[in-house]
């Protein structure tokens, strides 16, 4: 049975986690999935890059006593795709109210939310920072399944490493690592460098069958940790050169 849930952790700031994860949600709804995306990422904010129009109430809001209100009214419809469904849940908040949802409090609110998503979705997909937060462990320690991305770097194989011990102690699991912008050797798949765009025009899968499109199946597929027709003829991974867009 593939995971419900699924918290995508950055190894290092810059990893690529935000990207990662909003172009394995669309390629999941290609397959003809519902996935709801959490935004965990407080400090960057980078999920609200992906969205237009007003964000009220915002996943913070929702984590405060702020707003009373289902995770229904904090979700942004995507038109990424014509099959399957992208929902998102991004955090756009000053700073105040950031602290207040960094809490232990907030935090399992935060797994409440989670659990809420999961009763409505095919797949959660926790955009998850470094496991140095609050939301962070929460998320970490709610979802059924933990991705570590990291980029195919010594710095990244480093931190790829600190994370899987850090996910030790707080008795997780690293069920998977998924690298950007070329393959280690303990990463399970890599997605490709990705063609340089504004970050608002993401996700930018390419056409049907393309070899970009089977690396980006092959990751969501080991993030859900089930097999996606769209990648049964596709699954070549890509070594890049270049940069790969970071947020």
């Amino acid at each position: 049975m593939s995971a419900n849930t699924t918290a995508v952790v950055g190894a290092t700031g810059g990893a690529g986690t935000t990207r990662t994860t909003v172009e394995a949600a669309t390629m999941l709804a290609r397959d003809g999935r519902a996935v709801a995306v959490l935004d965990a990422a407080f400090a960057t904010q980078g999920l609200a890059d992906h969205v237009e129009g007003d964000l009220r109430p915002d996943l913070t809001a929702l984590l405060t006593d702020e707003v009373d209100a289902p995770l229904d009214a904090g979700l942004i419809e995507s038109d990424w795709t014509d099959t399957g469904r992208v929902a998102l849940c991004p955090a756009r908040a000053p700073f105040e109210r950031l602290a207040r949802a960094k809490t232990p409090a907030a935090a399992r609110r935060f797994e409440d939310r989670i659990a809420e998503a999961a009763a409505r979705f095919d797949h959660v997909l926790v955009d998850t920072p470094p496991v140095a937060s609050n939301q962070a462990i929460a998320a970490v320690t709610a979802c059924e399944r933990v991705a570590v991305v990291a980029p195919a770097t010594t710095r990244g194989d480093d931190a790829a490493q600190r994370t899987i011990d850090r996910l030790a102690d707080l008795g997780a699991d690293a069920d998977a690592v998924v690298t950007t912008r070329g393959t280690l050797a303990r990463g399970d798949v890599g997605v490709p460098v990705f063609e340089a765009s504004a970050v608002g025009d993401a996700p930018i899968c390419g056409g049907e069958g393309s070899t970009r499109d089977g690396a980006i199946a092959a990751a969501a597929a080991t993030l859900v940790d089930d097999d996606l027709d769209a990648a049964a003829d596709a699954r070549a991974l890509l070594d890049g050169v270049g940069e790969y867009i970071g947020r």
